[in-house]
């Protein structure tokens, strides 16, 4: 009889739970987005491995020394990085320091990013030479003025010809290219293959820069990443005398960057839940509507022995059907539309996982309960007399 009822009227019908499906196709949409957007920046910060600490200079969370204690914060420095090599189930150290100079080689000119480093760099962030060699080597304080190459500065300057040996100016400072590494992309934002690498020592000198920007340090799989933290405090703290750094393991920080993701793709998926709501309120519409013009047929299924609770079974039923199949054809048009957003924007990450699809047909039956719940209600509590007087 719901079934009857709804196909009675099948324009009035269909536009009610278009309603329902604009907003369940809104959500997955948008849903899908934020989830790939979500998948992208994490999959950004793990492509170079997940068994990563960074140090920085500088400590960030506030202490309760005296005034009177020295406020200045020690650099880090490339001996400091040496003294990391010793805590245990470290495998690589990597200092880092970046900065933007002019490069110049083979007559032609860019600026682009420096990235001064040591030859662990290639091994901790799991980077491949097309080309030549990395940096060699040499002892930290005193490493020779080589450089390697990005593959897309390499193309810029020497096009196809390979650039091995040839002279390059960085900045006010003369270096040999002795390698290109492969493309690697983008990593948030910054161009990889648009890079110069050079030995840490001469990037401090490029840049006049007393201590590092960063020490990444990569350690065993498996090993527990709070203890070897902890001892490459314990280290650092013993060498500057006090914790004037910090250490931020990347589980942390990938903990952190979800929880932010997660709110991101909830608050989305809220915006696209505006339009579930109205498609809420036109199945009271339309269930409200239905109620009032069939007052006479309610009083005859009374009169005839239906129970009140019968009466609001088949009201209740009409408006779950309507939002059940405005909920499916949501999830057809939201998936498709995602599908189709790939397709012509391949850079767009899309992804529309299971569980946002089982939930978002379960919020439409959920809707289309809630809504139908007081007109429902108000039918099966007409009195039977009263209601056949309205034929």
């Amino acid at each position: 009889m719901s079934w009857r009822a709804l196909t009675a009227h099948r324009l009035r019908s269909f536009l009610t739970l278009l309603g329902i499906a604009v907003g369940i196709a809104a959500v997955i949409l948008l849903t899908s987005i934020g989830e790939g957007l979500h998948r992208f920046v994490l999959a950004e910060f793990t492509q170079f491995g997940t068994n990563v600490i960074g140090i920085t200079p500088g400590k960030t969370m506030t202490g309760g020394a005296n005034p009177g204690f020295p406020s200045s914060v020690r650099p880090l420095t490339l001996a400091d990085a040496l003294a990391l090599r010793r805590v245990p189930q470290v495998l690589q150290v990597t200092p880092g320091v970046t900065g933007n100079a002019e490069v110049e080689g083979n007559g032609r000119l860019r600026r682009v990013m420096v990235y001064g480093t040591t030859p662990t760099l290639i091994d901790a962030f799991k980077l491949r030479i097309r080309s030549g060699q990395f940096l060699p080597l040499d002892d930290p304080d005193s490493a020779r003025n080589f450089v390697v190459l990005g593959a897309k500065l390499q193309r810029e300057l020497f096009g196809v010809a390979s650039p091995l040996g040839a002279r390059l100016r960085v900045g006010s400072m003369q270096f040999r290219v002795i390698g290109v590494l492969e493309a690697r992309g983008q990593f948030l934002g910054i161009d990889l293959d648009d890079m110069a690498y050079i030995p840490a020592a001469r990037a401090l000198e490029l840049f006049n820069r007393d201590g590092l920007m960063e020490i990444n340090l990569s350690y065993a799989e498996g090993a527990n990443a709070n203890q070897v933290a902890d001892a490459a405090k314990a280290v650092l703290a013993a060498r500057h005398g006090r914790e004037d750094f910090t250490l931020v393991t990347q589980a942390d920080m990938l903990r952190t960057l979800s929880n932010i993701l997660d709110v991101l793709t909830m608050a989305v998926a809220a915006l696209g839940s505006i339009s579930l709501l109205v498609g809420g309120v036109g199945i009271v519409t339309i269930m409200t509507i239905a109620v009032a013009e069939r007052t006479a047929e309610i009083g005859l299924l009374v009169a005839l022995g239906a129970r009140r609770a019968t009466v609001l079974r088949l009201f209740l039923g009409e408006a779950v059907v309507l939002s059940a199949a405005g909920g499916l054809l949501g999830l057809v048009i939201g998936i498709t539309l995602a599908q189709a957003l790939r397709l012509v924007v391949p850079a767009l990450p899309v992804q529309t996982p299971p569980m946002f699809i089982v939930l978002a047909e379960g919020v439409a039956l959920v809707i289309g309960l809630a809504a139908g719940v007081l007109p429902a209600r108000r039918a099966a509590r007409l009195d039977p007399v009263e209601a056949l007087r309205a034929e």
